[in-house]
């Protein structure tokens, strides 16, 4: 468990955005996660104090790959999912909280579309099946299957 100090960063809220960009014919976007190796995911973060998920949804693109979306480019699925936080990023949060909702949303990029990485250390396309495969949380992996059942 990290020590506490005034720089610590505040606890983060149990409230996120997923973010499913995918090239609208069959491929998705998959980021490898810096501080664990062999983690995959979607465009994923919480959401910051004052925030709606729309907004942190944009801003999580912009931050984890360089993509400035449109908001009319961005689509709310209109689907949440409440899970269980993995014990070993529970320190993240305030003290006895177990728990995240996170909100789907998705947008369709070209793949020639340039990704600048800051919070991962690799990215690469697959199609959706082989990417809900590949990703560590079942809530992606429920994402990207029902975008792959919308687009067969």
């Amino acid at each position: 468990m990290p020590s506490e100090n005034p720089q610590s960063k505040p606890p983060k809220r149990p409230i996120s955005a997923l973010v499913v960009l995918h090239d609208g014919k069959g491929c998705a976007l998959l980021l490898e996660r810096a501080d664990k190796a062999g983690y995959w995911q979607s465009v994923t973060g919480s959401l910051e104090a004052g925030e709606t998920p729309m907004q942190a949804a944009l801003r999580e693109v912009a931050e984890e790959t360089g993509i400035v979306l449109a908001p009319e480019n961005l689509h709310d699925r209109r689907f949440s999912t409440v899970y269980e936080i993995y014990p070993h990023w529970r320190h993240r949060y305030a003290a006895g909280v177990t728990e995240n909702t996170e909100h789907l949303f998705s947008a369709v990029i070209p793949r020639d579309t340039p990704v600048r990485l800051s919070e991962h250390t690799a990215y690469l396309w697959l199609p959706l099946a082989e990417a809900a495969e590949k990703v560590f949380s079942p809530s992606n992996r429920d994402a990207l299957l029902k975008l792959a059942a919308e687009t067969a």
